[in-house]
């Protein structure tokens, strides 16, 4: 058995502070690549010149869209697995809770997995975990504290997952993960705290994952924590692999000391309650926001359930001192001065169901919006949330708030590093390959002709790979290999892991797109006549009071349908059905252009 031992360097060093289930076509198709549609067959890839073997690369996720972060190191016989995240539904994915990575690749070689590396404490890096760690075989998982934490806080909704094995690390220790891998950790800056990245030491050299960060500027501009990656790069690198989020976006990142110097200025001009939505997420920045209401004198209420365990565990840990007062429970905003209060709230993103909904719809048994409430959105927008986003803000304005958000001023600054941030690195580390990660592809894209340009390397040492397929890195290169493994979704619905499929999601799209018709025919049972005139229920498709010439032409050809049907004593009851199914769907369209599902009831008596 192998052991897990932790080898402390010297101090300081390092610091730097489902089933198987392709998408539906035609309406809601949806846009990912056509590999992920079929699983491809292992093989055994072909042997390097010099009979080298290599370490395999492969992303079960997180490679082709924002979220389900998960890969994977392979050598020989052992495996590190990086994240386990979950991916929250998409607009093809209707009545989905989350996406999480398809394991199957894992499963038949769980005994050869050495450990699980935990970057940092987000969803979309831990949110697979209780689904997926029995399938895994329970392997020991090496994080940081305030990571072990938010993951124990989550497992209190998965009774029946196995307890979680941890090894805690820290930057600037080397802990062996196995006989061929060991990995070493530096601190990184992101919007949580204790992130880090990893030196996986291979045999085949040194491979960089710096989990995800950005840039910590002082109070006059200057980077902090760069010689952290200057001591990477001095340990000589085989291939980085890097963010590709904010690869699209110029510039450098807004300093964190900006943000909350305007947020400051803005909660101090406020002559009434103050509410601040923002991601849960966000540790550091609710952290300051609280800071800041205690130096202005105001009491803070918090709503939103996940905040509020995020804000516990940092304070739990000593991540975060308040003092004993300032927070205050929701019941008791009514005994203090609307100009002594500030309100953290979730729910920036307009979801149904957040606290900021719930207020701006008037349906929150705590807080009624008042005119002259400032409100301050320091959040930036999900892709796909622009309407919802919207609706809120518009809620909100018609009762007389005044709305303040990251587009008016710099309240805001996201935790992925930009261009000029992921070039310096790059030139930093100085490595001799580039695997650009977490992102679309053409994020990923852009980032590795950011590579090329800095780094004066090739296309073939910066490969943009997919999920799923193998990238094998030698001591002398990289190379994408053919072999696939199954990566498509696994979705969550309800207690349901895996059994949401294609033609259920297909059901559903088609429900929400061009509703549906209920057709109940009774026939006798002896001589397979149509007794009574069919009843039909239509939702979604037609509103039958205004069509009662189409529902006659209906039930015509349902007579029709069955009358030309010969033995109809011995009448195949799921045979009708199907004939009604097909006939009726293609009437349905060549009338109305539209394909409602067509739900054919036989009755017989």
């Amino acid at each position: 058995m192998v052991t897990h031992t932790r080898t402390n360097q010297s101090k300081g060093e390092f610091h730097g502070r489902r089933s198987y289930a392709p998408r539906p076509h035609g309406h809601g198709a949806s846009h990912r690549p056509a590999h992920h549609m079929r699983p491809v067959a292992e093989h055994k890839p072909a042997p390097h010149p010099k009979g080298e073997e290599p370490v395999r690369f492969i992303a079960l996720g997180g490679l082709d869209e924002i979220g389900r972060n998960m890969m994977l190191l392979e050598y020989k016989d052992e495996i590190v697995i990086i994240d386990v995240g979950l991916q929250f539904p998409e607009v093809d994915t209707p009545g989905v809770d989350c996406i999480i990575p398809n394991v199957a690749y894992l499963e038949k070689k769980r005994k050869n997995i050495k450990a699980i590396v935990i970057t940092h404490g987000h969803y979309d890096h831990i949110g697979a975990l209780p689904y997926v760690l029995e399938k895994l075989g329970n392997p020991p998982i090496y994080t940081t504290i305030l990571s072990k934490e938010v993951i124990m806080k989550r497992q209190d909704d998965f009774p029946n997952s196995p307890t979680p094995r941890f090894q805690l690390v820290k930057g600037g220790e080397t802990h062996q993960l196995g006989r061929y891998f060991s990995a070493t950790f530096f601190d990184v800056a992101h919007n949580i705290p204790d992130g880090f990245g990893i030196i996986f030491r291979t045999p085949v050299g040194n491979i960089v994952h710096p989990g995800e960060f950005k840039f910590d500027y002082n109070a006059d501009g200057t980077p902090r924590g760069m010689d952290t990656w200057e001591r990477v790069g001095a340990e000589g690198i085989n291939t980085l692999m890097l963010d590709s989020t904010g690869a699209e976006t110029p510039g450098f990142a807004l300093s964190e000391r900006v943000v909350e110097e305007e947020l400051r200025k803005l909660i101090a001009a406020a002559s009434g309650r103050v509410l601040v939505g923002t991601f849960a997420s966000l540790i550091d920045r609710l952290g300051e926001i609280v800071k800041i209401a205690e130096d202005l004198g105001r009491k803070v209420a918090i709503s939103g359930l996940s905040m509020k365990t995020n804000l516990q565990i940092a304070q739990n840990l000593g991540y975060l001192h308040f003092k004993k007062d300032t927070l205050i429970p929701l019941e008791e905003l009514h005994k203090h001065k609307d100009e002594k209060i500030l309100i953290l709230c979730t729910g920036a993103q307009g979801e149904p169901k957040g606290s900021f909904m719930r207020i701006a719809n008037g349906e929150h048994k705590h807080i009624k919006l008042k005119a002259g409430d400032t409100v301050i959105l320091s959040s930036s927008i999900v892709p796909g949330n622009e309407k919802s986003v919207q609706t809120l803000r518009d809620n909100m304005a018609r009762q007389g708030a005044l709305i303040y958000h990251n587009k008016m001023l710099s309240i805001h600054s996201s935790g992925h590093a930009p261009q000029e941030e992921l070039k310096a690195v790059m030139r930093m580390v100085k490595p001799k390959n580039f695997i650009p990660i977490h992102g679309y592809y053409f994020m990923r894209w852009r980032n590795a002709k950011h590579a090329q340009e800095v780094l004066g390397i090739s296309p073939n040492q910066a490969i943009v790979t997919d999920n799923g397929h193998v990238l094998e890195i030698y001591s002398d290169g990289i190379r994408q290999s053919s072999e696939r493994v199954p990566v498509d979704y696994v979705m969550v619905d309800g207690l349901g892991v895996g059994d949401v499929g294609e033609v259920v999601l297909r059901d559903r799209i088609t429900l929400s797109q061009e509703g549906m018709v209920v057709i109940i025919t009774t026939i006798g049972k002896s001589d397979g006549r149509v007794i009574k005139n069919p009843d039909i229920i239509s939702r979604g498709f037609i509103y039958l009071k205004e069509h009662q010439g189409l529902l006659d032409e209906i039930r015509k050809r349902i007579r029709g349908i069955i009358g030309r049907i010969p033995n109809k004593e011995n009448l195949d009851s799921d045979y009708l059905k199907t004939l009604i199914r097909d006939q009726i769907g293609l009437f349905l369209f060549n009338k109305t252009k539209r394909r409602p599902m067509v739900l054919p009831v036989i009755i017989e008596i």
